[in-house]
């Protein structure tokens, strides 16, 4: 089944960016109570809006946060990829040498998309294909399907004929209810020991921890049906 449409998530996966705002929020969620390391929050919590890390932090602390927490972050988060941000190795040589359809879905918000690809180098990559789940029109972050989704309607691909990569158990399992394939990819400076197990785990078809080895393993994967 060759590819329609081939997905990148961005934090993690073309910028490495999921350890810098892990270290902004750990720091600010430890001020305001509750005593976390960033490596730890990446670790549980990679792939999520930190709207949704504070309501499950809350749930599991029973640890109230302010509202004003989230606009802190964002802004905290914003500055220090501004200064930071990378993109990770070999990330923009993949890009170009993807010569099927290809966007971007991920949970930052397109303003912060936009920075991070300008400021890296791949913006050109993606022209006019990057989709933020917040502008979706459910509004809904991964792991709802539904950035996803709409990527896929828009780019006109079968959801079944996309492959998505993604760093996060919370991006698999969306990419998995839109009824996609995946590569795991544990290439960023958030990867922890045992990453790769818990990608396989989540419903990554394989992982890989480079970008030299996507087109190869993107072929094969091509070539083999999940229903053989």
């Amino acid at each position: 089944m060759q590819p329609e449409l081939v997905i990148f998530d961005c934090d993690g996966v073309l910028v490495d960016s999921e350890i810098i705002a892990a270290r902004v929020e750990a720091d600010l969620i430890t001020e305001a109570g509750f005593p976390i390391e960033a490596g730890e929050l990446a670790e549980r919590y990679a792939g999520l809006t930190f709207h949704d890390i504070l309501l499950k932090l809350e749930e599991e602390a029973q640890i109230p946060f302010q509202a004003s927490l989230i606009e802190k972050a964002e802004k905290a988060v914003d500055k220090a990829l501004a200064r930071q941000v990378q993109a990770i190795e070999g990330a923009i040589e993949a890009v170009a040498r993807t010569r099927h359809p290809r966007c971007i879905c991920s949970n930052s918000t397109a303003k912060r998309l936009d920075a991070m690809l300008t400021r890296t180098g791949l913006k050109p990559g993606f022209p006019d294909t990057v989709f933020s789940a917040l502008d979706t029109p459910s509004r809904l972050p991964k792991p709802a399907p539904d950035v996803f989704l709409h990527a896929a309607e828009r780019m006109n691909a079968d959801p079944a004929a996309t492959f998505v990569i993604e760093d996060s158990e919370h991006g698999i399992a969306g990419a998995r209810a839109a009824g996609m394939r995946v590569i795991g990819f544990t290439g960023g400076k958030h990867s922890y020991p045992g990453h790769a197990d818990r990608l396989t785990e989540a419903g990554a078809e394989t992982v890989i921890s480079r970008w030299a080895d996507f087109h190869p393993v993107l072929a094969a994967l091509a070539e083999w049906s999940e229903t053989i």
